[in-house]
């Protein structure tokens, strides 16, 4: 009886390849290319209910001819590329699901030049935010979007569409980057602009890069917008009696063209967690956080119009935060809202995922949500950007408990699909990745097929972050 030879599996012959395309590249890079079990698996952790999915080997680059040499022997033998900044985000972007080659940055950090006179710098990818700001600090400038953690670096940043606290004011990293250059996944080195503020000449490739997630080109050097740090800065928390109230504060404000820079919705079940964690007393309430930026008359009109309506919406009092270091305690408790969450409920496992509404149907999904929270009987504090309709959920689970499991995926379902239902988006600044891939036909429709049409042409082989946006 004969027996005919199985053709092998294309994951099977991908990861031979891939071994083959590490033996190649451990002769240029020596020490600087790891394949410890250790260093693989910090390489693809997630913060959501996704596996950790480690690539074969992690590359430290330290040049743009580092990542064009590690990306032109990869399209040889087509192993997969990752991208790694600092770890940050929040939907798989950085796991492998096909093994691969995790290029870290972490060694591509230096600042390149500052232009003051203009408002923009040249960055490598792995510079940090906060390395960014402390270096412009003294200058009188800082780079203003802030996704909450503090190490997320530019590239990574960029690569997610990042927002954060102060988009409402200065926008997200899509208005905020003017260019970048990047290694396409031929190997080639392409800057997508100049430094001009606008510019007709052909298309934005900017913007096609700038939200790609890995998955068009790999950043090696960002230009980014600055502006002057504000004369006067104000900050205040301001509880509510009800969390439509709060919403409804937001909404007008925006309506009537307020220019708060900061605006954060924080449910209760939020503010009881950042109590115990960041040992303050708010008021156990829905509450808001705002910072009014502009000079000393300016900004202190802004609070004056905030209040008057906030207090129609059910505000019960202002505690304002003037002094540098009161505004520091008081937003780091913001940005610890998700270590707050996991310290609250020791032992639970705790992921966040966004959704973002046009601002006028904000109340009305922050509601909804919160009455889903009810009917499953989980647990999912409520935290968001509100002043651009973006909000996040923290939903606490034992990962090894189905139930559980069961319960915050149909969450997360019907949490995405009420925004889009509402002409909202399923991501407001997290990204697609692995999370939110199962969501992008029915917010874009066709549009998938054409978003497919441009990876083909760029990344024929499919080599760059394999696996990310689109559903497999």
């Amino acid at each position: 009886m004969s027996v005919i030879a199985q053709a092998p599996s294309l994951s099977a012959q991908r990861g031979r390849d891939t071994a083959t395309a590490i033996d190649v590249l451990r002769q240029r890079f020596g020490e600087r290319l790891q394949t410890g079990e250790a260093i693989r698996q910090q390489h693809a952790h997630t913060l959501t209910w996704i596996a950790n999915q480690p690539p074969d080997a992690v590359i430290f680059v330290e040049t743009a001819a580092d990542v064009s040499d590690v990306v032109r022997v990869a399209r040889q033998y087509r192993a997969p590329i990752i991208p790694f900044g600092a770890g940050t985000s929040l939907e798989g972007h950085v796991n492998a699901p096909e093994g691969g080659l995790s290029l870290d940055f972490s060694r591509m950090n230096k600042i390149i030049a500052v232009n003051e006179r203009d408002l923009d710098c040249v960055v490598e990818p792995g510079v940090s935010r906060k390395q960014l700001n402390d270096y412009l600090r003294d200058r009188g400038m800082f780079f203003p979007v802030d996704p909450g953690a503090e190490w997320a670096t530019i590239g990574g940043m960029a690569a997610t569409r990042a927002s954060g606290t102060n988009a409402v004011r200065y926008g997200t990293m899509r208005e905020n980057v003017l260019n970048v250059t990047a290694v396409m996944a031929d190997g080639s080195i392409v800057k997508t602009g100049q430094r001009a503020r606008k510019s007709s000449a052909g298309y934005d490739l900017t913007r096609l890069l700038v939200g790609s997630e890995g998955t068009l080109g790999i950043f090696t050097e960002l230009t980014v917008r600055l502006y002057g740090i504000p004369e006067r800065i104000l900050s205040a928390v301001c509880p509510f009696q009800s969390i439509e109230g709060a919403c409804n504060a937001v909404i007008q404000s925006i309506q009537l063209g307020l220019g708060v820079a900061r605006m954060e919705l924080l449910d209760a079940v939020q503010i009881g967690a950042v109590n115990q964690h960041s040992k303050l007393s708010l008021d156990v309430r829905p509450t808001l956080f705002l910072e009014f930026h502009g000079t000393d008359v300016s900004a202190r009109d802004q609070v004056a119009v905030f209040k008057e309506l906030a207090e129609a919406e059910g505000a019960i009092r202002f505690d304002w935060a003037e002094r540098e270091e009161d505004r520091n305690r008081l937003w780091k408790a913001r940005h610890d809202a998700y270590w707050a969450v996991k310290s609250t409920w020791p032992g639970r496992d705790v992921f966040a995922t966004d959704v973002c509404v046009p601002i006028s149907r904000l109340a009305e999904c922050v509601m909804e949500t919160e009455q889903d929270i009810k009917e499953l009987g989980i647990i999912a504090p409520i935290v968001g950007h509100v002043g651009d309709g973006n909000f996040h959920t923290s939903p606490v689970l034992d990962l090894h408990n189905p139930k559980d499991v069961a319960a915050c995926k149909m969450f997360v379902q019907r949490l995405t699909e009420r925004a889009i239902r509402m002409e909202g988006t399923c991501t407001g600044e997290h990204g697609v990745g692995q999370g939110k891939a199962a969501y992008l036909k029915a917010e874009h429709g066709a549009g998938v097929a054409v978003m497919s049409a441009i990876k083909s042409a760029l990344d024929p082989d499919n080599i760059l972050n394999p696996g990310k946006i689109f559903p497999t």
